[in-house]
């Protein structure tokens, strides 16, 4: 029993270090931005996809912003999939011009879902897109968006990941650290699997996928983290996501910690669900087709994993140290490295690195470094939101974020 207690921890000290080592080593390949400047008249048909619950206060901002696209009104259609709703979000839709679909369903609730049923009145439909976009109804869309994804799909990429702007960085400290996390991630992950050739993850919003491809491998993404879940069946089907970093989406953050807890906890249950899919498949792919791209999207899965052993490793210690005779202090841990705060190091470095990748992004200034004062305790947040959203991930309710930011592009694009 010793036996297989000291090679659990063994196991778990090596995950953290070789992930944490690979992950810092790949993020310097994200201090600057690769893109091939390649410029293309327009050409490409989009169908533009809103699914939207509930969102009257925010849905007619956000058509707004799509009407006023630096895009031929010709060669793009606003679709609204009022998904469930007990509001005017279908009412209000239509008298913004967009093409509503209304759909009723008790059980196949949520955005993957909804998704699924709209792409398939996509395909049947006489008029014919080259590709669809997929946006949340909360988002504002910069007038630039289209013009940057026909660039990309004119140099023959076929699924893209746009740019995720925060649209209320300093309304709360919890939209400020949503920002700082967003931004790091940008830098950390996005950025260098794009300048290394890798893929990108979908973010759920401001991505646009080849029609083709998505009627070839279908989507069929419905857990909880619906974006997340296709990144990695694109993977397996040996397409990759690149990145638009000028193709920018600005997306409503929750204000209050109890919001972002419930949509944290659910992007975790989703995030369970698709380790539990497809982290093997990555492997075997990787493994057996030297397939770098599945490797990298399998240490991506095991982030959560990481992160949590990396933090419990560090209050283990901390408690054994405070408390050396106590219950902990019993409990013998064969530590990789004869300094034990190895581990809290690591902590360290990480909190530490994500204030440079911020002002890499050039997103510092005097708000933000205020931010990273309680941005700790939005990071250590994430420790009970990823066990309990692990041990919860069967269960598929989705939970609606509310949101309230009232503001239209061009007033957002002037602060």
């Amino acid at each position: 029993m010793q036996l297989f207690y000291n090679l659990f921890f063994i196991f778990i000290q090596l995950l953290v270090i070789i992930i944490c080592l690979y992950c810092l080593f790949i993020s310097f390949f994200g201090w600057f931005y690769k893109d091939n400047h390649l410029k293309y008249s327009p050409k490409k048909c989009f169908a533009l996809v809103i699914p939207a619950h509930n969102e009257e206060q925010v849905i007619g901002y956000m058509i707004d912003s799509l009407h006023n696209l630096n895009y031929p009104k010709k060669l793009y259609d606003i679709f609204v999939i009022a998904d469930n709703c007990s509001d005017k979000t279908a009412e209000l839709s239509r008298e913004k011009g967009a093409i509503v679909y209304e759909r009723f369903d008790a059980v196949r609730k949520g955005k993957g879902y909804a998704l699924e049923w709209m792409f398939n009145k996509l395909f049947h439909m006489q008029k014919k897109y080259d590709a669809v976009a997929v946006f949340d109804a909360d988002n504002l869309v910069s007038t630039q968006f289209l013009i940057e994804m026909n660039n990309k799909l004119c140099a023959g990429h076929k699924v893209i990941q746009g740019y995720i702007e925060s649209k209320n960085p300093f309304d709360s400290w919890v939209t400020c650290s949503y920002s700082i996390s967003f931004w790091s991630i940008s830098r950390m992950f996005q950025i260098p699997r794009h300048n290394l050739n890798l893929s990108c993850n979908l973010w759920g919003t401001g991505f646009v996928i080849d029609m083709k491809v998505l009627k070839e491998i279908g989507w069929d993404a419905t857990c909880l983290t619906e974006d997340l879940e296709f990144t990695m069946k694109l993977v397996l089907n040996n397409y990759k996501v690149v990145w638009a970093h000028h193709a920018v989406v600005y997306d409503e953050k929750p204000l209050t910690l109890s919001q972002s807890w419930k949509q944290r906890k659910r992007w975790m249950q989703g995030h369970a669900e698709v380790n539990d899919k497809y982290l093997f498949k990555l492997l075997v792919k990787a493994f057996t087709e030297k397939d770098l791209t599945a490797l990298h999207c399998a240490f991506y899965l095991l982030q959560s994993v990481r992160v949590t052993a990396l933090i419990t490793l560090c209050i283990i210690i901390w408690l054994q140290t405070a408390y050396p005779t106590g219950i902990l202090g019993s409990i013998h841990i064969p530590y990789l490295f004869p300094d034990a705060y190895i581990w809290s190091y690591l902590l360290y470095i990480e909190l530490l690195y994500t204030p440079l990748l911020v002002l890499i992004e050039q997103k510092f200034n005097w708000r933000v470094m205020l931010g990273f004062l309680t941005y700790p305790i939005f990071t250590l947040s994430y420790i009970p939101i990823t066990i309990l959203g692990a041990m919860d991930r069967h269960n598929k309710k989705w939970v609606h974020t509310q949101h309230t930011c009232e503001i239209g592009i061009d007033d957002l694009e002037k602060t």
